[in-house]
Order: C-alpha cells, then sequence, then structure tokens
C-alpha cells in the first residue's frame, strides 16, 4: 500500500500502544497550537482599535496565520508517524 493511500485510516490510532501515545500527544500539539492562534488572532483585533498599535497587531495576525498552517502541518505529520509505526510493528511481527 503507497503511503498516501495509508494515510489517515482510524485503526491505526489504536493498533498500538505506541500508536495510541503518538496519537495523545500530536492531539495535545494541535489543541495548544488551535488555542495559541486564536489568542493571538484576538490580542491582534483589539491592538487594532488603535493605530498606535497596528503594526503589532499585524505581527499578531502573522503568528495567528502560521499557527493555523501549523495544524493541517501536524495532523499529516501525526499520520505518517502513525503510518510507519505500523509499518514497524508489521514488521516486529514477522520477526516473532
Amino acid at each position: 500500500m503507497s503511503l498516501w493511500r495509508g494515510l489517515f485510516q482510524h485503526h491505526r490510532r489504536e493498533a498500538t500502544p505506541a500508536a495510541r501515545q503518538t496519537f495523545a500527544r500530536f492531539e495535545i500539539a494541535h489543541t495548544i497550537v488551535d488555542f495559541l492562534a486564536a489568542l493571538f488572532f484576538i490580542i491582534g483585533s483589539i491592538m487594532f482599535f488603535s493605530e498606535a498599535w497596528q503594526t503589532p497587531a499585524t505581527w499578531f495576525f502573522t503568528v495567528g496565520s502560521f499557527l493555523f498552517a501549523a495544524k493541517p502541518t501536524l495532523k499529516l505529520w501525526r499520520e505518517v508517524k502513525l503510518y510507519r509505526l505500523g509499518k514497524t510493528q508489521k514488521l516486529a511481527d514477522r520477526v516473532d
């Protein structure tokens, strides 16, 4: 099976203790990034009420945008890692 066809399969999340731990860690990271992105956008929005704060507000929006872009990146990274964990498990099963 190719990498792209093997990604985003729900059963990989629960396949092994290592997969469950990996999935949990990435979910925590995703939640933190999501929260920070929202926080940066809220702060940037408030800063735009004052002309003196427009430049820092723009930076807050820029950082928030990068954080929002990190979310799908984290999900893809997680799925690739889970896919590779599954391949490692199959290899370990062959040795036994």
